[in-house]
């Protein structure tokens, strides 16, 4: 693939995903609040879903196409504690990385604070990278679920994305994402 194949099928991308994003209302700080504090579940329901769609993707070219995927190992430690900050400046900001563009593109002056600590604070792990890769530095090993189970992967990523897909449809039964999304768009449900 050339370079210029590679930034248009980027740039498609993510002409799809901000769409999608922004038609979600996932990029939402109500919608991303609430997430965290467990009271509605729109987000998940969305990253369910892609998840589910990348498996499906996965599964075709890896069975279809024989492409081969490379895993990343199991670092118990720092996916714990960069999980654990993440999660915890997502919770404070009601934003994430992924949705603070859409943010400033929708208005909210907030995110720019947001963009700003997100740049400030990936400035300071490029220099303190050593040290913390020092600290967290342990051996994970490269194994996925289609070794432990003896099954080729795209026959697991099938299983799995119809398991995902059984429990999506589940927390859906249990409270539509409409009543999620609330009348006027912000993430905040009926009544509260």
């Amino acid at each position: 693939m050339t370079v210029l194949n590679a930034v248009l099928v980027g740039l498609a991308t993510g002409i799809v995903f901000g769409f999608a994003l922004e038609k979600s209302r996932v990029f939402e700080p109500g919608v991303i609040i609430g997430q965290m504090q467990l009271r509605n579940f729109l987000m998940l329901k969305i990253f369910l879903a892609a998840v589910i769609a990348g498996l499906i993707v996965l599964a075709v070219i890896n069975g279809m196409f024989g492409v081969k995927l490379s895993l990343k190992p199991l670092l118990f430690r720092a996916d714990i504690i960069g999980g654990l900050i993440l999660g915890a400046g997502i919770a404070l900001a009601g934003a994430c990385p992924g949705t603070t563009l859409a943010q400033i593109g929708a208005g909210y002056r907030d995110a720019l604070f947001v963009l700003l600590g997100g740049l400030a604070g990936a400035m300071t792990y490029g220099y303190f990278d050593a040290p913390i890769t020092a600290m967290l530095a342990e051996t994970g090993d490269k194994i996925g679920f289609d070794t432990l189970l003896g099954l080729p992967f795209w026959v697991t990523a099938i299983g799995f994305a119809a398991l995902l897909s059984v429990g999506l449809w589940l927390i859906e039964s249990r409270q539509s994402w409409r009543a999620e999304v609330g009348a006027d768009h912000d993430g905040i449900m009926e009544g509260e």
